[in-house]
C-alpha cells in the first residue's frame, strides 16, 4: 500500500540524521512537510525575539531544502489536536511520523495526537534522534531511576555501546515516486510568518550572530571539525566566560533546535579524535554531549525536574520574592558590571558562555540576591538561543546548589570573577559602552572610583549608572548561612532531600575542581 504521510517537524528542523523522515517516504506515493505554530508552547513560554528570529531562519532554511527535493514546507497554525484531524481528512493521511521528545508537555501532547490518529486510521511511527541514546533505556538500565551522577550516567552508556550512527539525509532518489501536493495560494496559507507577523518589535534587534537553519549548523560544524588541535585539547572549564568573541563553538542553539543532529556531531568528534590524543569527558567536546545526555535522562526520571516543590531531588529552599531585585537582574541593572554586560549580551545576542550563566546564576540565588531559581529559569528560557527545557532545570538545580552540586559555600564574586580572564574589563567595555572610559583598577567596582574619575570617565555611579543593589561580601556571607540550614533541614527530613535513594549517588567532579585543574 502506497501511503500519504506527513511528517510532522518539532525539533528536529534538519534532513540529516532523521530516521523518522526517511520512514516517511518509505512506500509513499505523497508527503505533507508540517511544522505546527501550536499556541500552547509559546502561550506558556514567553519566547523572546531573538528565538523567534533563529526559529524562523531555520524553517525558512528547511523549507528551502526541501524544495531542492522538489517538496515544500507547511507551517500550520493552532493546537496539534485540533488541526491534525482536520489535515487528516483534508489530505487523507494514512500516516503520521514524528522525532520521539520526551519532554513533559510532548510526551503529553503527542499522547492525545496519537490517539486522534488512531481514531482517523493514522499510522504513527516515531524515531529516536535528539538525544544519543533512548533516555528510557538508559533508565531501565539504573533498575528503573535515572542516574543522579555524570559518572553513573558514563558507566550506564558505556554498557549500552556507543550512539547510534546518524542516516544519511534523503535524496532526490529517494524521493522518487513522491509528491508533495501544494497550490498557487501555498505562501498564503502554509507559508513561514515573518518577526511583525508574530507581532514582534524588529527595532530593538541588533545583528544576527548565529542565524538558524541546518545549513548554517553543517558549515559550522566543519568550521569547527578543521581545528583538530583545539577540538582535541578543548577543556570546558579552560576556556573563557567574557572573551570578546565565544570560545566554545556555540552549537548548542543548532543542536537545541534540532538543526544539528547530537549523533552527527557525536561521530563527527569520534573521526577527529581518532588515533590523537584528546580530552575525556566531563570536560571534552564528547563529555558536552554526555551532560545534555545526563540532564535529559534527569528530566524524565525526576519528577517535577523544572519545578522546587515536588522536586524529589531538590533542596527546599526559603527563597525571598523579591521583584525589583529581579527586574534589575533581568534587566541589567545591578550596579555590577560584570553580571550586567553578561544579561546585557544574554538580551541582544541570545547567547552567553556556560561560565558566564554561572555567575550570573549565582548571582540571583544562593549568592547575593537570594531568588529563587525558578525565575532565573524563567529568563534563561526566554532569551537564550538554546534554551532547552532539561538543560535549562539542571543547569538552575546545579547552579542554585539546589541538585546536583552541593558545594553551597563556593559563590561566585560578580567582581572578583570575571577578572581572571579579562583584567582590563574588555567585555564590559563592549556590552555597558557607559563605563568604557574607566580605569581597568575601577571597572569591575566603578562605585570605588573617586568623584574626578567617575566624571573624567563621563559616569556618574547612582545616576548614569547604578550603585550595587546589594554589598556582595555582606550578603553572600549571610547567604551561605542560610543555605546551611536549608542543608540541614533536608537531612533531617528525607522527603524533600535528595538523600532519597533516586540512582547512584557516588560524587562526581564538581565544577570548581574542573575550574582549577590548569592545562
Amino acid at each position: 500500500m502506497a501511503h500519504t504521510c506527513i511528517h510532522w517537524f518539532r525539533k528536529g528542523l534538519r534532513l540529516h540524521d532523521n530516521p523518522a523522515l526517511i520512514s516517511a517516504l518509505r512506500d509513499c506515493k505523497e508527503i505533507y512537510p508540517v511544522f505546527i505554530l501550536d499556541p500552547s508552547i509559546h502561550n506558556n513560554i514567553h519566547v523572546g525575539i531573538t528565538r523567534w528570529r533563529f526559529l524562523i531562519g531555520a524553517l525558512k532554511d528547511l523549507d528551502c531544502s526541501l524544495r531542492k527535493l522538489n517538496s515544500r514546507l507547511f507551517v500550520v497554525r493552532g493546537k496539534p489536536e485540533d488541526v491534525f484531524p482536520e489535515l487528516f481528512r483534508e489530505w487523507n493521511v494514512t500516516r503520521l511520523t514524528y522525532e520521539y521528545d520526551t519532554e513533559p508537555y510532548s510526551l503529553s501532547r503527542d499522547k492525545k495526537v496519537t490517539m486522534l490518529a488512531k481514531e482517523h486510521g493514522v499510522e504513527v511511527i516515531y524515531k529516536i534522534s535528539h538525544t544519543l541514546y533512548d533516555i528510557d533505556r538508559i533508565i531501565e538500565e539504573n533498575n528503573g531511576k535515572a542516574p543522579l551522577t555524570f559518572n553513573r550516567l558514563q558507566t550506564l552508556v558505556k554498557s549500552l555501546g556507543p550512539p547510534k550512527r546518524p542516516v544519511p539525509a534523503p535524496t532526490v532518489e529517494d524521493m522518487e515516486g513522491v509528491k508533495t501536493p501544494h497550490s498557487e495560494n501555498h505562501e498564503d496559507k502554509y507559508g513561514i510568518p515573518t518577526l511583525e507577523e508574530l507581532g514582534q518589535d524588529t527595532e530593538s534587534l541588533g545583528e544576527e550572530l548565529f542565524p538558524g537553519g541546518e545549513q548554517e549548523a553543517l558549515r559550522r560544524l566543519d568550521e569547527h571539525m578543521k581545528r583538530t588541535g583545539w577540538v582535541c585539547s578543548f577543556e570546558k572549564p579552560q576556556t573563557s566566560p567574557n572573551s570578546l568573541s565565544p570560545s566554545t563553538t556555540v552549537l548548542s542553539p543548532y543542536v537545541s533546535f534540532g538543526c544539528l543532529s547530537a549523533r552527527t556531531f557525536w561521530w563527527r568528534l569520534t573521526q577527529v579524535y581518532q588515533g590523537k590524543k584528546h580530552s575525556a569527558p566531563p570536560v571534552s567536546l564528547h563529555g558536552q554531549l554526555l551532560w545534555r545526555e545526563f540532564y535529559y535522562t534527569a528530566g524524565v526520571g525526576v519528577p517535577n525536574f523544572d519545578k522546587m516543590k515536588g522536586n524529589p531531588v531538590c533542596t527546599q529552599v526559603d527563597w525571598d520574592t523579591n521583584p525589583e531585585c529581579l527586574a534589575a537582574w533581568r534587566e541589567a541593572r545591578t550596579g555590577f558590571p560584570f553580571i550586567d554586560a553578561i544579561m546585557t549580551q544574554l538580551r541582544r545576542e541570545g547567547w552567553i558562555h556556560h561560565l558566564a550563566r554561572h555567575a550570573a546564576a549565582c548571582f540571583l540565588t544562593r549568592g547575593d540576591l537570594w531568588i529563587s531559581w525558578e525565575e532565573g529559569q524563567t529568563v534563561f528560557q526566554e532569551l537564550l538561543l538554546d534554551a532547552d527545557w532539561a538543560l535549562n532545570a539542571g543547569n538552575w538545580l546545579w547552579l542554585s546548589a539546589s541538585a546536583f552540586f552541593h558545594q553551597y559555600f563556593r559563590v561566585y564574586s560578580p567582581t572578583a570573577f570575571g577578572k581572571k580572564t579579562d583584567k582590563n574589563g574588555d567585555y564590559i567595555k563592549k556590552y555597558l559602552p557607559l563605563l568604557k572610559k574607566f580605569p581597568a583598577q575601577y571597572i569591575y567596582e566603578p562605585w570605588k572610583a573617586p568623584r574626578s574619575v567617575q566624571q573624567a570617565a563621563g559616569c556618574i555611579v547612582g545616576k548614569d549608572y547604578p550603585y550595587p543593589i546589594v554589598e556582595h561580601e555582606v550578603v553572600s556571607k549571610k547567604n551561605i548561612q542560610r543555605m546551611k540550614a536549608a542543608y540541614a533541614k533536608r537531612s533531617k527530613d528525607p522527603t524533600g532531600s535528595p538523600n532519597i535513594k533516586i540512582g547512584d549517588k557516588r560524587k562526581a567532579p564538581s565544577v570548581m575542581d574542573m575550574l582549577k585543574k590548569k592545562k
